[in-house]
């Protein structure tokens, strides 16, 4: 191939980019706002939602309503924000596994909790609760929890 076939070749191929780059966006995919702002204001909403149920006192169901009002918004930001609406079926097979793990590790958590639930105190540590009788009279009393069933 000699030095005019070259500059041929790279003028054709030149062409050829130009071509389409008219038929590609140099981004992946245009999102209109009004779905951003959508999803914009309905994360604002779970967040106060989030912020009001940690004032009121449901027991211990108050972190399952935090944790599923957490994974509503990071399904809203990956599907909208990062576009998986729009991206390849395998993209969102990964992050539907990876929250999956997530779930499941989180569970395993939650059951190897259960089995410290005897050990738990009600107000402070025993050599803490010394402390302060000797220096705060008066100060709560730490009590070993002897009424939940594992």
């Amino acid at each position: 191939m000699s030095h005019t076939d070259h500059s041929t070749h790279s003028a054709d191929h030149g062409a050829h980019a130009a071509s389409h780059a008219a038929d590609h966006p140099l981004v992946g995919h245009l999102v209109p706002v009004r779905i951003l702002v959508s999803t914009a204001m309905a994360l604002l909403v779970l967040t106060v939602i989030t912020v009001a149920v940690r004032y009121i006192d449901i027991g211990e169901f108050n972190i399952w309503v935090a944790i599923g009002i957490a994974v509503v918004k990071a399904a809203l930001v990956a599907t909208f924000f990062m576009h998986l609406k729009w991206d390849r079926p395998f993209n969102v097979l990964v992050f539907v596994g990876c929250v999956l793990f997530v779930v499941l590790m989180m569970a395993f958590c939650v059951l190897d909790t259960s089995q410290y639930r005897d050990t738990q105190y009600t107000g402070n540590a025993p050599l803490a609760q010394e402390t302060l009788d000797a220096n705060a009279p008066g100060a709560p009393i730490a009590q070993q929890k002897t009424d939940i069933n594992p």
